[in-house]
């Protein structure tokens, strides 16, 4: 009986050490569960109108190439300082004459548009407009000397930021934000001719405000470069420079596209670096400034197949993408408070 009587007080031992354990484990798994609980994001910005951008870009489009010098530039340059003016920003331009690489004289034109210019805390949205004048990197030679209409490199990035001043004007940023739409950033030498001219020949616009910028000594506490921000495929990686030059606004802006849901258009992995717009930007210590560019893995290019090609068209543009990108811009400024 005592035997029994022993292997019964063990087992009611054992079985009571079973209930604890069991119920430390419990509470140990509750306990995980309730810190993995996670708050859902709530959004601070106003919905970013896809369809009022890509009206925008087709508007840009509907005006032809927009290539330095000729009358579809002009007339668009006027559509693009009369819209932001539309749209309560106070427009300054910037005019010059620059001298390319084969000699021909290139009239500039940067159009500025500024919110809240009293407020000291200021963002740099900015985008290039000019379009170029050579499909160069069509597989036919008889088509490579054709301009370019450039809805995604050109007018993409402009339409999502006309966009985000229709929304500025109904309801401000804290802070104040500053539009700029660059020129000359795409009239680089083309890969069909063979001379090599030495010089930097590309991102004339933006370096020329960056060495002379609209308000003497500017400075923004980071600038957002969007270029080529609506194909339906679009992977935008952490260029190099950017990175170089303002990792913590990279991380910002990657950080805000994932909280929001996009975290498989915003890829977080660093790729290649760029020659664009935020080079001189950077250089030039106008602002920390990323560029939300759309970068390849699998092309030759390092772009999508319609860079500098005839296939640079409204078919290309996807409203999805330009949501993931102007909804994700929109929630960084938003976000920020004055000083």
């Amino acid at each position: 009986m005592k035997k029994y009587h022993g292997i019964f007080c063990i087992a009611l031992i054992g079985f009571e050490l079973s209930l604890i354990v069991s119920c430390n484990s419990c509470r140990k798994q509750k306990d995980m569960v309730r810190q993995e609980v996670v708050e859902p994001y709530i959004q601070v910005a106003p919905e970013f109108n896809a369809d009022s951008a890509y009206r925008y870009i087709e508007t840009q489009v509907g005006f032809g190439p927009r290539v330095p010098n000729s009358d579809a530039h002009r007339a668009c340059g006027d559509y693009l300082a009369a819209t932001l003016a539309e749209f309560d920003a106070s427009v300054v331009e910037q005019k010059a004459d620059i001298r390319h690489y084969d000699g021909t004289i290139l009239h500039m034109r940067n159009i500025i548009g500024s919110y809240r210019p009293e407020k000291a805390k200021r963002v740099l949205l900015f985008a290039h407009w000019d379009t170029r004048p050579w499909a160069d990197r069509e597989a036919d030679p008889d088509k490579q000397k054709q301009p370019i209409l450039g809805a995604d490199d050109g007018a993409s990035g402009v339409g999502v930021l006309l966009e985000i001043a229709r929304q500025l004007q109904q309801k401000p940023a804290d802070v104040g934000v500053d539009i700029v739409f660059f020129d000359l950033e795409d009239s680089g030498q083309p890969v069909f001719d063979a001379r090599i001219v030495p010089g930097e020949w590309w991102c004339l616009g933006s370096d020329y405000w960056a060495k002379n910028p609209h308000v003497p000594d500017y400075k923004a506490a980071y600038g957002i470069l969007l270029d080529m921000v609506g194909a339906p495929d679009a992977t935008f990686m952490k260029e190099g420079y950017s990175v170089k030059y303002a990792a913590n606004v990279v991380e910002k802006i990657w950080r805000t596209a994932a909280n929001l849901g996009y975290g498989q258009f915003f890829i977080s992995r660093d790729n290649g670096y760029v020659t664009d717009d935020h080079l001189p930007v950077n250089k030039n210590h106008r602002a920390p400034a990323v560029d939300i560019i759309n970068i390849k893995d699998d092309t030759p290019t390092g772009f999508a197949s319609h860079w500098h090609t005839l296939d640079d068209n409204m078919d290309i543009i996807n409203r999805g993408t330009l949501k993931v990108v102007g909804q994700t811009v929109m929630e960084v400024i938003y976000s920020e408070k004055s000083d």
